[in-house]
């Protein structure tokens, strides 16, 4: 079974540097004339010229009287001149021509009418006052735009006001997408009840052509094709013949055996470039195969997406002549340590929030195959390839995915996960304030210790104290000693063990979680779930060795039940809620309270307002109670702790 090896692998720069220089000359586009109206986003083809001038001829500015001004000299606030309307004097409208032998245009509220034939000014007025000359914004034959410029909505009005109604433009770069891979299923036509194992939908193209359409080419996405190396190699030679500028092969450019996107272009052409140094992306292919360029693009769709961008886009706006985009940046800390392989530059998805005036940065996961890393993500951090990572609250500039000036309504929660943190996105989003919610689940210590730091607006905590079999108070004055914070109660919830439908292993409790055919799925470290497993383990007495699994952890109750519904796990400690929303059943063991912690310093921020209002909201409470396993009778309750002690109440 062969193999493809990386030889050779290229850095960024040098691939981006390559890809140009050999294929940007390849560019060949014909143009073709459009309606202007229509021609929005595409780029000329030609120099562009005025017809007419605008105006066209002299028009009044303002709404008054057109007048000769050398006649309304002498007049002033003590001797007011009298001009005959209809002789010396005519009324207009903004936008109307000048009448025959004036010059200017008084303001109607500088004009004062006595009668219906007089009127009356106590100002003079000088020559082309309020009036808009032949050609003040556009003159007959001159350059409207070049060549090369990307047409724009402004556009529009310039070439319509200039007697410019169809425009030369170049056609779009046509673009073969060819999805590659035995295992995938065309979603428009498979029930989702018929995947199976090893067969997955097939999303890349759909995502590629959006993504290509958006940079200005035009898409032709072709059916799936299996792991063939002659029907992908049909692929290309009918993109040459079909008249496409460039073909995308996606999946298939690793190093597996069945990886064929090399093999076909160098048995047709010329590979330029197998591996990239970059992360996500690395497994990209480059080649030309006759006068055609294709690309061999990563089968995991962040990769697709960063091999696109960095090196399918740079080679269109090449062929149209166009910078390359450019997104906005801005100074973040991270919240913690960002490591990074030499020799690799990375692209690090992160979710972003202005909290104390400082923009914070939390790294999302790393998986190449998790959409959601891109979706969820606000910015990116490229990391040089001469570095091994960042450091915590070491300043770093990060390319921007959201406006800016969203960072200033983005709502930072770091800390333990609850379901019911969705419902509070979605209502916030919904809000007047249009507040995002962006929330980090690293465990109601870990939420701790980001507001001891100082990098979130709040922090979901669920720690029980088996001391006093209170809620979080004692864990504040432990770990925020010198902090005031004010404790929001969210929800009190149903939290027990997910088990499978059925309860086929017939788990009654945490004590069965010993025997040797029971397979288990725990939260992390430091998370207040994993705290009361491991308070119920010590109360049983029970080592948590004795536990299949015990070291097996996630993040999120939803990952646990996840591992539960996919046979990974029999049994996981978890919320209700999870568990119902999968399927699965519940053996309940406590019901504990979920608490936001905000330091006191951001309950009047607009964010944590915001939150405060939809908490209050009678909406919330239908929608959390509907999720099963939770009780709201305290939601909303508001207690202050700070370095004096516990306060009951605002």
């Amino acid at each position: 079974m062969s193999r493809n090896v990386y030889l050779n692998m290229k850095t960024l720069a040098e691939a981006r540097r390559l890809v140009c220089a050999r294929l940007g000359p390849l560019g060949n586009l014909e143009s073709e004339t459009l309606p202007v109206p229509e021609a929005v986003g595409r780029v000329l083809a030609e120099p562009v010229y005025a017809a007419l001038s605008s105006p066209a001829y002299p028009a009044a500015a303002m709404d008054g009287i057109a007048v000769r001004a050398e006649a309304t000299f002498g007049a002033s606030e003590g001797r007011p001149l009298r001009l005959v309307l209809g002789k010396e004097a005519f009324w207009v409208n903004t936008g109307n021509p000048l009448p025959a032998g004036t010059d200017a245009v008084i303001m109607v509220e500088q004009v004062r009418v006595e009668n219906d034939r007089e009127a009356l000014i106590e100002a003079p007025a000088f020559p082309w006052q309020h009036v808009r000359k032949v050609g003040e914004d556009i003159v007959a034959t001159e350059l409207l735009f070049p060549s090369r410029h990307r047409l724009t909505p402004y556009c529009v009005g310039a070439l319509l006001a200039g007697g410019v109604f169809r425009v030369p433009v170049w056609k779009r770069p046509r673009v073969r997408i060819v999805p590659t891979g035995s295992e995938l299923l065309d979603w428009q036509t498979t029930p989702l009840s018929e995947l199976r194992p090893g067969r997955i939908l097939e999303t890349n193209s759909f995502l590629l052509e959006a993504l290509l359409n958006q940079a200005g080419g035009s898409a032709r996405r072709r059916p799936p094709v299996p792991d063939d190396r002659a029907r992908i190699r049909r692929e290309i030679e009918a993109a040459a013949a079909e008249g496409d500028d460039l073909v995308m092969i996606l999946g298939g450019s690793s190093a597996g055996s069945e990886d064929h996107a090399r093999a076909v272009i160098a048995e047709g052409g010329e590979v330029l470039i197998h591996g990239v140094a970059m992360m996500p992306g690395k497994p990209v292919v480059v080649g030309l195969v006759g006068r055609t360029p294709v690309f061999g693009i990563p089968g995991y769709p962040v990769s697709a997406i960063l091999a696109f961008e960095e090196l399918v886009v740079p080679l269109l706006c090449a062929w149209l002549g166009q910078p390359e985009p450019a997104r906005e940046t801005v100074t973040a800390l991270p919240t913690r340590k960002i490591p990074s392989r030499l020799g690799i530059e990375e692209f690090v998805r992160l979710k972003l929030g202005e909290v104390g005036g400082r923009v914070v940065a939390t790294p999302l996961p790393r998986a190449a195959g998790s959409i959601t890393s891109i979706t969820e993500a606000d910015g990116i951090l490229r990391i040089p390839p001469g570095t091994e990572g960042v450091a915590e609250n070491e300043p770093v500039r990060v390319e921007l995915l959201r406006p800016r000036a969203e960072l200033a309504r983005t709502l930072v929660a770091v800390g333990s996960h609850d379901n019911t943190l969705d419902v509070l996105a979605d209502l916030l989003k919904a809000g007047p304030d249009r507040i995002h919610l962006s929330s980090s689940h690293v465990g109601s210590l870990g939420g701790l210790m980001a507001i001891k730091r100082g990098v979130c607006h709040l922090a979901g905590c669920h720690l029980l104290d088996p001391a006093d079999g209170r809620y979080n108070v004692s864990y504040i004055r432990r770990y925020l000693p010198d902090r005031t914070v004010h404790l929001v109660h969210l929800v009190e919830r149903e939290n027990g063990l997910i088990v499978a439908r059925g309860n086929p292993r017939g788990i009654r409790g945490i004590e069965d979680l010993t025997r040797p055919e029971v397979s288990f799925v725990n939260r992390q470290a430091g998370s207040g779930t994993r705290i009361l497993l491991d308070w119920r383990l010590a109360q049983l007495g029970i080592d948590p060795a004795a536990i299949r699994g015990y070291g097996n952890e996630e993040f999120t109750h939803m990952a646990v039940a996840v591992a539960v519904a996919s046979g990974a796990a029999d049994a996981g400690l978890g919320i209700y809620a999870a568990a119902r929303a999968l399927g699965l059943d519940f053996i309940p063991v406590v019901t504990e309270s979920y608490e936001l912690v905000i330091p006191s310093e951001q309950r009047e921020a607009l964010p944590v307002r915001a939150l405060l209002e939809v908490i209050a909201s009678a909406e919330f409470r239908r929608r959390v109670e509907a999720l099963g396993g939770y009780h709201t009778a305290r939601t909303g309750q508001e207690h202050t702790i700070g370095p004096g002690g516990f306060c009951p109440g605002n």
